[in-house]
């Protein structure tokens, strides 16, 4: 079973990390909630609180098939102010591992340098920071082992299109079905 790993800042967009979330786990895909805070309970840029599965200093990131990171504001901002993040980011992207970004999130791709000639997407103001991209104001963007989204509203989709590529494209329009998503 694919293991994935959503990164949380305080600060994250809501929407995004419970979207992403939810839809993975509908698809049968084991989630791990990380917290890169000190502390299980995360506090979202509207003032949400979730509790995170892990802190990130006991993730066995061998064990992780891909690392995702939500956006909102300032949490993009502090999930790339993370050293051991940056880290593990550059090492799945090394070993072709799948990483994804939405909203302002890919920024810590951009400024990781892991965007040069790759297609990326990002949340309106934040394309100067996908440093060597192509920026192209998709909704949602897949080059070689980046996946990109433009923001909440793409939320389900994004997660759907990680679906698609883990466990296939009939698994991902099911739940599209079901979630009545429109297409």
């Amino acid at each position: 079973m694919k293991k994935i790993a959503v990164h949380l800042a305080e600060g994250f967009e809501e929407i995004e990390a419970v979207s992403i979330i939810d839809v993975l786990r509908r698809a049968e895909i084991n989630v791990t909630i990380v917290s890169v805070t000190e502390k299980s309970e995360v506090t979202g840029s509207h003032g949400i609180k979730i509790i995170a599965d892990q802190l990130f200093n006991v993730i066995n990131y061998e064990l992780i098939d891909m690392i995702i990171l939500p956006g909102g504001m300032p949490g993009a901002s502090n999930l790339n102010n993370h050293l051991g993040l940056r880290e593990q980011i550059l090492n799945f992207y090394d070993n072709k591992k799948l990483l994804g970004a939405i909203c302002a999130a890919p920024l810590v791709f951009g400024s990781l340098g892991i965007l040069k000639d790759k297609k990326a997407t990002c949340y309106p103001g934040f394309e100067n920071q996908l440093h060597g991209a192509i920026v192209t104001g998709e909704n949602i963007e897949v080059s070689d082992n980046v996946i990109t989204a433009k923001g909440a509203g793409v939320a389900i989709d994004f997660a759907l299109k990680i679906v698609e590529i883990l466990k296939g494209k009939e698994l991902a329009n099911k739940l599209a079905q079901k979630m009545i998503v429109l297409k």
